[in-house]
């Protein structure tokens, strides 16, 4: 046996103010899912509708590495099945330095991607009720669509679950419907050409798979909240690869359609590509309407799922010193309150000096930084992977099992170094920026630890 992580061993001693494990299977599969399938249905295919049907070819890419994903944390869960995920794998790997970065942005991502969710509701709110292109007005919506999730957060996880399980079904029956009976009304000629983008096929390809990765953000969810999850050994790479197949199905059933509903140059204009596609089936508004009404309902449960999560990955560094006490405090109800709070503000921040642009824009420049501040923690956690498999699990793994972990491992870490170059330069400067920012915290907290912690 591996011995236990830091966190681990401190358990019994903090048992009293750590989360108890309320997720089972069903709401862990859930939570993945739900998290998930947000916004990024709803409103990608119009993002990546510049690059031409290659982006098809980017999202069936793209769910083979979040399967491969889902296994990788499935392991690591395994040996650290803890609140904390992906900050706990880099730490005990390589030391607190690697646990910090990585808990650092992926908490980064967090709190842009829940900014770029809020910023998707805009579209399909507009189909509801006209905004007219009035930017204040876009600007509150947006705002209002991340702070009630972010109230509601305050329940408990108990709650939070139960709205996922309760938002999950309300998003994946219709979606799933619209994806199959699409279909059948798909005309090729609203394709458009396979690369439209001008730069060459595997350029395009890069390109469209960093801006679909957001889509497949959530993927971890189920071992970042390890410390919820009943059994979590054994349900967090089950949840995870259930709840990444079916989201990867209803992507891909549901982006073909969109794409055969809606003709290109209209789709590469679209703030609701949903919505346009439904109208194309029904021939009317009210179809429209009714997918919009999911929509705003989707995104909305997907926030409330991803504040959890924004709140859980510094509650674990907290806990360990390597963020700020107050990340560390639970409320009654389980859940990191001060980390709510804090992710609330950050986004609304980011939406006030980005809504200037408009939501389309500003949609893809967030997508954009999430690419980047959410493939450092993969890249870091198959790394530890990696490294574990070569201190010694040979002599404890089958052979089989040895070859199989080491190609999760390696894959996981080679699609999220290429997803990374595919961002681009502009996505990847500003990541950097975010990242380095969070190496003066680091060197403030440590240096005010006592000797012996740090040594």
């Amino acid at each position: 046996m591996t011995a236990p992580s830091p966190i681990e061993a401190e358990e019994p001693t903090q048992a009293p103010s750590a989360p108890r494990r309320t997720f089972g299977l069903a709401t862990a599969t859930a939570l993945v899912m739900g998290n998930i399938i947000g916004g990024g249905i709803f409103a990608l295919p119009a993002a990546v509708a510049p690059y031409g049907t290659v982006s098809l070819l980017a999202f069936g890419v793209l769910s083979v590495a979040a399967v491969l994903l889902a296994l990788l944390f499935g392991k690591l869960a395994r040996r650290s099945p803890v609140t904390g995920g992906l900050y706990v794998y880099p730490r005990d790997a390589f030391g607190p330095f690697a646990g910090f970065l990585s808990a650092w942005s992926y908490w980064t991502m967090c709190w842009v991607s829940i900014a770029a969710l809020a910023v998707a509701v805009v579209g399909y709110v507009d189909v509801l009720v006209p905004l007219h292109g009035n930017h204040a007005l876009e600007g509150v919506v947006a705002l209002a669509a991340l702070w009630l999730p972010a109230v509601a957060n305050f329940a408990g996880t108990r709650w939070v679950g139960a709205v996922q399980i309760v938002s999950t079904v309300l998003k994946f029956v219709p979606l799933l419907l619209v994806a199959t009976v699409g279909l059948f009304f798909v005309n090729t000629d609203n394709f458009g050409p396979f690369n439209a983008s001008g730069d060459s096929a595997p350029g395009a390809l890069a390109a469209a798979a960093a801006l679909l990765l957001y889509s497949f953000l959530g993927v971890e969810s189920a071992a970042v909240s390890a410390g919820e999850v009943e059994n979590p050994e054994r349900t967090v790479g089950r949840a995870s690869v259930l709840g990444t197949l079916a989201s990867a199905l209803v992507y891909l059933l549901g982006t073909v359609a969109v794409f055969g509903l809606v003709p290109h140059d209209k789709l590469v204009k679209s703030g609701a590509p949903f919505a346009d596609a439904v109208n194309a089936i029904t021939g009317g508004g009210w179809g429209g309407t009714a997918i919009a009404l999911v929509a705003v309902a989707s995104i909305v449960g997907c926030l409330n799922g991803w504040i959890l999560m924004a709140a859980q990955m510094p509650y674990a560094a907290a806990r360990d010193g390597l963020f700020p006490k107050p990340f560390a405090k639970v409320g009654k109800g389980g859940v990191p309150g001060f980390g709510v709070w804090a992710v609330a503000v950050l986004g609304t921040l980011l939406i006030g000096l980005n809504y200037t642009a408009g939501p389309d824009t500003t949609f893809r420049v967030l997508v954009l930084i999430t690419t980047f501040t959410g493939c450092v923690p993969y890249l870091l956690s198959a790394a530890a992977q990696l490294y574990w498999l070569a201190q010694g699990t040979r002599d404890r793994v089958r052979p089989a099992g040895l070859v199989r972990d080491l190609i999760v491992a390696a894959l996981s870490f080679a699609f999220s170094f290429w997803l990374i170059a595919g961002a681009g330069y502009a996505a990847v400067y500003q990541g950097v920026l975010f990242l380095f920012a969070g190496i003066p915290v680091y060197v403030w907290l440590r240096g005010r630890q006592p000797e012996e912690a740090t040594a």
